[in-house]
């Protein structure tokens, strides 16, 4: 997918890593990237105030940055620019701008990189998504067009050409693409109209192709089930692709060796095979790792080989990590990311008492009420949740004529579910995309504990660029502290630059002091009356 899979993930998750770095510049930390490359973990970071930045050995020689264990290095040519997405492969990553352009870093001569940034361009042309394989890149242009670099080694760019490295190959017959995405050495893509298409190497039947023969040019994959619904998403492993269709199914072929496609078996598939699981929202896998996972709306599940030994069939995940990396962290010896992700800070007790009371949330076969919000269910316990919160003791006091069902209108079900374990927990996750909700949530139940720690991260994250996102919020809900912290940030850095920019132009100076005086006669205005 274009965008990061996971919406928030805790920082936390990455400590080991991080554990040298000045803890100041962890909480600053807006949005982060990570991946493994040989043993290693390596890190993009994106800071509160825009700045990149990057944090291990590899990374920082491929674009010729001291490497330092308490300092991550700052990449100053990416910080006017926001990035939308980030890939990589075995020995190169790759970013995607918002403004359209292709930037690569490698340690593989052939990329010609020079040990910098390289900013793949020809005549002007801007693109919407990235993919990488392992040795090759596929962007998807504006346009609908998909174009290739790299390794061409087993057809994954197309037709009988040479590895391409120093320039983009325009893949034929691909045009209104929607979705792109490589496995270790093959392609795939989706049409607007549904249909799929792979290339690539195909020795393990990859391709969903009903053989073993490469291509090297996109081939149509025929679907099973002409009944089903639009694809949602495609991914790819290192030698097996997974199809996820709006319908919540998902199809898989390819190498199953260590159960990769969740069939309960090792056998491999030279055609699509649907996978005995339902009602999916989201699916992911590396192409460096023999594993899957897929997420359901509200449990995460894996299957292929963990550390824990080979899965042949989806496992749901306990303990309910809250994000693919922690997801990843399960099952892997340290987690990576799926995606430039945001980051978010824990707030509350992790005291091991609730451990116990986790087992009354959302539990099939121990709750007396549910909390329907749209066509989704939360389960839960009454007696817990009026012991847990005053909102709750009055709502399920006295004559409750809606005996078990709680229908949720005001707040979306992932805000929802966060608040409810939270009551069960001890600790809930807040980011910039969840946090005006769960602030209204706060101040609506009148929980004083989450409305501390709504304040906490509002005071953490806020800045020059993020004050017009708080602005309202703080107003509304007269949070007084942040008052003067909005007040301080307003003298101290906008005024400045306000009065700069007046005076080096005469005509903004006029047009400002033509508005003040329009305030002024507003306002005197409104005290004669």
């Amino acid at each position: 997918m274009a965008e990061s899979l996971d919406e928030i993930i805790d920082i936390k998750l990455f400590e080991d890593d991080l554990k040298f770095i000045d803890p100041d510049f962890i909480r600053s930390i807006a949005s982060i990237f990570s991946y493994k490359i040989y043993y290693d973990s390596e890190y993009l970071m994106i800071t509160t105030d825009d700045s990149k930045y990057v944090y291990g050995k590899h990374i920082c020689e491929w674009l010729s940055l001291k490497y330092h264990p308490i300092r991550p290095q700052q990449i100053s040519l990416l910080n006017d620019m926001k990035i939308v997405q980030v890939d990589y492969g075995y020995d190169f990553i790759a970013i995607l701008t918002d403004d359209g352009r292709v930037y690569l870093a490698s340690n593989d001569s052939n990329w010609k990189t020079n040990k910098t940034l390289r900013w793949i361009s020809e005549d002007n042309d801007r693109f919407k998504m990235i993919a990488c394989g392992k040795y090759h890149l596929l962007m998807l242009r504006q346009d609908g067009h998909v174009f290739a670099m790299g390794s061409n080694s087993c057809g994954q760019i197309t037709g009988n050409e040479k590895s391409s490295y120093e320039r983009m190959i325009h893949i034929d017959n691909q045009e209104n693409v929607e979705l792109i995405a490589c496995g270790g050495f093959h392609s795939l893509s989706t049409t607007n109209n549904g249909e799929i298409y792979s290339w690539g190497q195909n020795n393990s039947e990859q391709l969903g192709l009903g053989d073993k023969k490469n291509r090297n040019t996109p081939s149509l994959v025929e679907f099973p089930n002409g009944d089903s619904t639009r694809i949602k998403d495609i991914i790819g492993g290192i030698f097996f692709s997974l199809f996820l269709f709006e319908n919540g199914q998902l199809w898989g072929c390819g190498s199953n060796r260590n159960g990769e496609l969740g069939l309960g078996d090792d056998i491999k598939r030279s055609k699509l095979m649907k996978i005995p699981i339902e009602n999916l929202q989201q699916i992911a896998c590396s192409k460096f790792h023999n594993f899957s996972l897929a997420y359901d709306g509200s449990s995460y599940y894996a299957w292929g080989e963990t550390k824990f030994g080979k899965w042949s069939s989806p496992v749901k995940l306990n303990d309910n990590p809250a994000s693919f990396a922690a997801a990843s962290a399960m099952i892997l010896s340290t987690p990576i990311t799926f995606g430039l992700t945001p980051t978010i800070y824990a707030f509350g007790s992790h005291d091991s008492t609730y451990k116990s009371i986790l087992g009354l949330f959302d539990n099939q076969n121990n709750y007396d009420v549910e909390f329907k919000i749209n066509e989704k269910r939360i389960k839960a316990c009454k007696c817990y949740l009026k012991s847990a919160s005053e909102y709750y003791q009055r709502m399920f006091s006295g004559n409750w004529s809606e005996n078990d069902q709680v229908p949720i209108e005001n707040y979306s079900y992932e805000t929802y579910y966060a608040y409810l374990r939270m009551l069960h927990t001890g600790n809930i996750h807040i980011n910039r995309q969840n946090i005006t909700e769960i602030v209204d949530l706060a101040n609506c139940y009148g929980d004083e504990r989450l409305m501390k720690y709504c304040e906490t991260f509002i005071r953490s994250d806020l800045n020059e660029k993020t004050m017009p996102t708080y602005l309202s919020l703080i107003s509304k809900h007269e949070m007084k502290e942040l008052h003067n912290k909005l007040t301080h940030l307003i003298i101290e850095q906008v005024l400045p630059k306000i009065t700069d920019n007046l005076l080096q132009n005469n005509e903004k100076s006029i047009e400002f002091l033509n508005w003040f005086y329009d305030q002024q006669t507003i306002v005197s205005t409104d005290v004669n009356h």
